[in-house]
């Protein structure tokens, strides 16, 4: 004992629940900056290509449409 006690850096267990800590630190950021809106910018673009594709698919199904009726 060199003035520093048992600790939590003196066995595996200590070890194993700095690792815990760690990652529960690391899990409640991410938690945070998901609510925030920081990764907001990459699902904005996501939805921009889906409406994007949605409205090429109802051109789509008005050209079909407008085909048949003249069939």
């Amino acid at each position: 004992m060199n003035g520093m006690g048992y600790g939590m850096y003196g066995s595996f267990w200590g070890f194993f629940l700095n690792i815990l800590i760690i990652l529960l630190i690391v899990g409640a950021v991410m938690i945070m900056l998901n609510k925030s809106g920081y990764m907001a910018s990459r699902d904005n673009e996501r939805l921009v290509k889906i409406e994007k594709d949605i409205e090429d698919i109802k051109k789509t199904v008005e050209d079909i449409k407008s085909k048949l009726e003249e069939i």
